[in-house]
């Protein structure tokens, strides 16, 4: 989130796409009532009618995997009504840059793309630079070659008509949404975007979420009270998963994890870290050598010195992709030996599931980490399956739930918050944290004992946790805040600040490069100083009465409630706002008033100090054209890996650097209908949490595929049948729901009906039922790999072993 759940509240609209929040995160929708009990309009965009859409002023409905062409054209819409923050976009983002005159884009395809390969060569849609090495600009942003421009021929195609078309989405809501939500792009208003798995689980989900964000900073929505793009999280603590380095491409804190031909400490600065010639841009990546190496120090403490490069040589280099479903693939090809698999079970819920399952018979040894029995800890011995035929040696280890460990949670807003441990652990049941310490204490000592090619990267680990039964979470917490390894001297601008020997970082802008400072992730510099654990903070003062609660826990960055709040106000520090007004300059006093400011410096209109707002970035402005995406600088259109319908917008009918599996169908005869996942509210994840849980399976106990009343017809169903659903990948039985929450789209004229199912169900537990992603393909977002479950082809038919 750029915002956070309280500011919700704040806004003037609220537009939900690809979420399902009255179901999924029921504790948000107390502020976004309270907003529309101030007038707030609530409007919800879903393919199913939803709990959420049953409180919506406005409620349309969309064709799964078709996001781009929805907000495609509520861009053009904006665009064609004159309705963007005309301010905020010429000073705030790149709009007036000038872009290569090698950019071209026909026909559903960018310039410059490589067939072989799947590749854009993205020199051609860079900006052009002035001979200052600054990107050239054009203030007035009616050079025919500038972002705003460019937009404009690009998202042209993307009238009404055109959209609703490819959507299924009636003309007379999609109007009501356009207008009600581009209204906002006043200055005295604000709309907020709350976005899920619905907009990223699809091969061009990184686009779905530029789309949104490019809509927003159009609108001037973003750094504002009341804004933002706001991704709820499915989990409570995946934003600080996230933040802590949990995805293969990441290490702790948004860094770059090193890639093959990064050698040396000095080739991954020279390669991850971002240049400037603009020196109004604050270019806070332009800091990534203090950020790695305090990590550095912070693994590998006095191991790591500037003569062996803070023992970088140690990471491991990764070449090629290591996304979920690479992973999958390498297992079922005999690849792997081993899997650690700690609070996740891919055999209900990866792409393809029933792959994932073969996969896991590959390997040697399996140990899972989880509350119950998942139908991964016992894949051997699953329905159809002889257990003799399993070679892989299986161990369960039996962890501790939330309300069983202390530590911290971060949640969608950024705030991490401090949780005790309510009652001890059940049975042999062990944290998280034991656990760890215990697979690297074991390793060590066998690395210690028997040597091995190369030791040194676990050998030379720094563990200072404590020698108690378990490490203790507060040595760990203030490794991450970071602290000084050296006595040392600092000047910050008019102070000079002395710091001893393990004093705790007061914030990340004191990390240094030269090894002097550690920190596990920089971004969470701050959270534990010498003040305390600032996460555990409780008080309940609310200066600006919009919700920042300062002293309530504690946020990253540095406490900033709301990110990119320079945008809030003009170049001369004022609130474009002033009845929200997040932060303003204090000409008097030469500072920034309420919220945490991104960055001190003062306003732009100071042609010396001011610096642009999006510090982030190396141009220092927000990129309505994006640089470095996959698959191009705008958004566009492209149907579904599998899809009923053509392309309406080109010739070009899918993402085309997504390259297609084996298993996948466009065979519309065999597989006429749209299939799609989601989650409710009785059940959570892959129901490893829930199924087991004797009221809940009461509720759901079964499996089920939900219909509209036009397909049952068609197919002679009735309420309660048992039916099969088939896809390319496999085959389910559920119980069949009728219900009026599913309607047919209207797609050139023709009627495309949709099968919704619930995605939590497999063999073990209580509730048991065949699980939905035996049907989804294993195919992935162009820049993310995040598999595409929102949108397949399948068939259903009555029938089944228990019909």
């Amino acid at each position: 989130m750029t915002n956070h759940w309280i500011d919700l509240k704040n806004s003037d609209a609220i537009f939900i796409i690809g979420c399902n929040p009255a179901e999924n995160h029921p504790i948000s929708f107390k502020w976004i009532e309270e907003a529309m009990d101030k007038g707030a309009k609530l409007i919800v965009v879903d393919p199913r009618y939803t709990r959420s859409a049953s409180k919506a002023d406005i409620y349309a409905q969309i064709r799964p995997g078709t996001d781009i062409a929805f907000l495609g054209g509520m861009i053009n819409y904006a665009l064609q009504n004159n309705l963007i923050h005309e301010e905020y976009v010429r000073e705030y983002t790149n709009a007036p840059f000038i872009i290569s005159e090698k950019y071209d884009f026909k026909d559903g395809m960018f310039c410059s793309f490589d067939d072989q390969e799947k590749t854009y060569d993205l020199k051609s849609l860079a900006y052009e630079l002035g001979p200052d090495g600054k990107p050239r600009r054009d203030n007035s942003m009616k050079d025919p070659r500038c972002v705003l421009q460019l937009m404009k021929k690009h998202f042209s195609r993307y009238d009404v008509d055109k959209v609703c078309s490819i959507t299924g989405t009636k003309k007379e809501d999609y109007l009501k949404v356009a207008q009600a939500f581009c209204g906002t792009g006043r200055a005295d208003k604000a709309g907020t975007l709350l976005y899920a798995m619905g907009i990223t689980q699809s091969t061009h989900g990184t686009q779905n979420v530029r789309a949104t964000a490019m809509l927003q900073t159009l609108l001037g929505n973003i750094g504002i009270a009341g804004g933002g793009v706001n991704a709820l999280r499915g989990e409570s603590n995946v934003q600080g998963s996230t933040d802590y380095g949990l995805l293969f491409h990441l290490l702790p804190g948004y860094l770059k994890s090193p890639e093959f031909d990064n050698v040396d400490l000095k080739s991954y600065i020279d390669k991850w870290t971002p240049q400037t010639k603009d020196g109004r841009s604050a270019n806070w990546w332009g800091n990534t050598p203090k950020y790695i190496t305090s990590l550095l120090k912070a693994w590998y403490g006095d191991n790591a010195t500037q003569a062996n490069d803070f023992c970088y040589s140690y990471l491991p280099k990764r070449m090629g992709s290591y996304a979920y479903n690479k992973i999958m693939d390498k297992m079922l090809a005999g690849g792997l030996e081993g899997l650690v698999c700690m609070g996740m079970n891919p055999a209900v819920g990866g792409p393809d599931s029933g792959n994932a399952r073969s996969a896991l018979s590959k390997l040697k040894w399996l140990v899972t980490v989880d509350l119950w029995e998942t139908e991964t800890s016992i894949f051997w011995k699953r329905p159809g399956v002889n257990p003799r035929d399993i070679q892989t040696e299986v161990f369960m280890l039996p962890a501790a739930s939330s309300v069983e460990k202390e530590g911290s949670i971060s949640n969608s807003g950024r705030w991490a918050q401090w949780r005790y441990k309510a009652v001890e652990p059940v049975g042999h049941s062990m944290s998280d944290l034991w656990i760890i310490d215990q697979f690297f204490k074991r390793v060590r000592n066998l690395y210690t004992k028997e040597k091995g090619a190369f030791p040194e990267p676990i050998t030379k680990l720094a563990w200072n946790y404590g020698n108690g039964h378990e490490p203790d979470v507060h040595l760990v917490a203030k490794e991450i805040n970071g602290y000084f390894t050296k006595d040392t001297t600092i000047v910050d601008k008019d102070k000079t600040l002395e710091f001893k020997k393990g004093d705790q970082v007061p914030m990340f802008k004191y990390l240094q490069a030269d090894g002097s400072t550690t920190s596990g992730c920089w971004v969470y510099s701050g959270s534990y100083t010498k003040e305390g654990n600032q996460m555990a903070r409780r008080d309940q003062s609310d200066p600006t009465g919009l919700g920042l609660f300062p002293k309530w826990s504690w946020c990253w960055p540095v406490n900033r409630r709301i990110i990119y709040n320079r945008a809030s106000v003009n170049t001369a520090g004022e609130p474009f706002n002033p009845k929200r007004a997040l932060i303003a300059w204090d000409g008097l006093e030469k500072k920034w008033k309420g919220d945490v400011p991104d960055g001190p410096w003062p306003p732009m209109k100071d042609d010396k100090e001011g610096k642009y707002p999006f510090i982030m970035l190396p141009e220092g402005h927000a990129r309505l054209y994006a640089l470095d995406l996959k698959d191009g600088p705008f958004p566009e259109h492209y149907e579904p890996m599998e899809s009923p319908s053509r392309n309406q917008l080109s010739k070009t009918q899918n993402n085309p650097v997504v390259k297609l599996p084996k298993n996948v169908s466009s065979d519309t005869v065999k597989f006429p209908f749209i299939g799609t996942t989601y989650r409710m509210t009785e059940h959570w994840q892959t129901g490893g949490m829930t199924r087991s849980v004797p009221w809940l399976v009461e509720l759901v106990p079964d499996m089920f595929v939900e219909i509209s009343e036009s397909l049952a017809k068609q197919k002679g169903f009735r309420k309660g049948d048992r039916v099969k659903v088939t896809t390319e990948r496999g085959t389910i039985e559920a119980v069949v729901l009728i219900t009026s929450r599913l309607k047919p789209f209207n797609v050139e004229g023709k009627m495309i009906e949709q099968v919704g199912m619930p995605w939590h169900f497999g063999y073990a537990g209580t509730a048991k039922g065949d699980s939905a992603n035996m049907l989804t393909p294993s195919v992935g977002c162009a820049n993310t790999s995040i598999p595409e479950f929102k949108a397949f082809l399948c068939n259903i038919e009555k029938g089944g072993s228990k019909a």
